[in-house]
């Protein structure tokens, strides 16, 4: 039995919440010396990108501002740690691409 989509969008949602959680209140600073903040955050990052790669194609259609294939990208970039991890470009999604995405993602599931 295959899980239905909306799930996935909820684990999106979720994973974003967290990710600002345990970067809330820190400096870039604080949080790249804070290993379980890091660590942590990389990881619902990941779990994003995995969410969104089962998000049907017809679905994703309907939410053209969401960087669906940037999100999947990153996802593979920090699993398989190729040439390691940028942390001004983590950074600068933690605080800049998160917010943004959960405030789409809010949206659109209040249209279902």
């Amino acid at each position: 039995m295959s899980r239905d989509w909306r799930f996935y969008l909820d684990d999106m949602l979720a994973c974003c919440r967290r990710v600002q959680l345990f970067s809330d209140g820190l400096c870039k600073t604080d949080f790249l010396e804070n290993r379980m903040a890091y660590d942590a955050t990389v990881r619902n990052l990941e779990l994003i990108g995995e969410a969104a790669r089962n998000i049907p194609a017809e679905v994703r259609g309907n939410m053209p501002d969401v960087p669906w294939r940037e999100m999947v990208a990153f996802r593979n970039l920090l699993i398989h740690g190729y040439f390691g991890i940028n942390d001004d470009i983590l950074w600068d999604v933690i605080k800049n691409e998160i917010p943004t995405l959960s405030q789409r993602l809010q949206a659109y599931g209040k249209t279902l």
